[in-house]
């Protein structure tokens, strides 16, 4: 077996979420019949569906590079940022395909989400995919749980971004795009639900890494960079659904705060454990 066994599957998996993103975009266009008439959507849903059978195939991909990578490296995509790379764009495009499948009139979102896929894509693509060495540490049941936690968490905010974008798309001479789309408040009220639903996610994210932290390392919780961050992250989240729950706010300021926590998130996540010297690195 070569050094990168997985890349071809890896690329296919990005070509067919190139795919899924030019067709969703191509899909959202207005097109016209040569007399001049904008034409029915019929046509839109033919994009549609090619878009969703993309991302499936995007989704089996990626899902066989990371088998094959698993079985070349000997664990799971758990330690480099090359594997947390793969396996978040896996798991961002599970949560969104079946809201794409099951919520028609929310599948605009597709021209936000997928592009904020890409910056994942285009990152991957460009680290080493070396080996990684899997720490004593992360053979615990625990872990699961903290990383099946933060996935939920993570997509949900990444479609309370795609919610928030739409809204804000809207106060642009993009607007005719959305047309068909829910209006602005009900896309608000969706949103701020999905924040709800990544707030119980990240608590429960917290509280699995904290016990899976007491087993490893004999500690709940030691205010490093990546628990500090996560921990700040929480309390981001948790103050802007308090003060949309309070307070009647513009629903432009509360786009801009939706989209302010999967910034957050993005940043703890990606940021925070490779400037660390922390546990959460494998230094143990």
């Amino acid at each position: 077996m070569t050094l990168a066994a997985e890349l071809p599957w890896l690329w296919g998996s990005l070509f067919a979420l190139a795919l899924a993103t030019g067709a969703a975009i191509w899909g959202m266009l207005p097109r016209y019949s040569y007399d001049g008439a904008l034409t029915e959507a019929s046509s839109n849903a033919r994009f549609e569906s090619f878009v969703l059978w993309s991302l499936l195939l995007s989704i089996v991909l990626m899902t066989i590079a990371m088998g094959v990578r698993w079985d070349r490296i000997g664990h799971g995509p758990f330690v480099s940022l090359f594997e947390l790379l793969m396996s978040q764009i896996w798991s961002l495009s599970i949560f969104y395909i079946v809201i794409y499948w099951r919520a028609p009139s929310l599948r605009g979102t597709s021209v936000i989400i997928f592009p904020a896929l890409w910056v994942l894509g285009s990152w991957v693509l460009i680290l080493d995919p070396t080996a990684s060495f899997y720490p004593a540490t992360y053979y615990n049941n625990w872990k699961w749980a903290h990383v099946l936690f933060g996935k939920v968490f993570l997509g949900a905010a990444l479609f309370g971004v795609g919610l928030a974008g739409i809204i804000l798309l809207r106060q642009t001479r993009a607007a005719k795009l959305f047309s068909k789309m829910p209006s602005s408040a009900v896309l608000d009220h969706i949103a701020w639900r999905f924040m709800m639903l990544a707030l119980i996610f990240d608590s429960l994210m917290l509280i699995a890494g904290a016990v899976w932290a007491q087993d490893a390392w004999g500690r709940y919780w030691q205010w490093d960079e990546l628990e500090t961050s996560s921990f700040l992250n929480w309390l981001y989240l948790g103050a802007i659904i308090h003060l949309r729950m309070t307070y009647r706010m513009p629903l432009q300021v509360g786009a801009w705060l939706v989209i302010g926590v999967f910034v957050f998130a993005f940043l703890t996540y990606f940021g925070a454990p490779y400037f660390s010297p922390s546990a959460h690195k494998g230094v143990v």
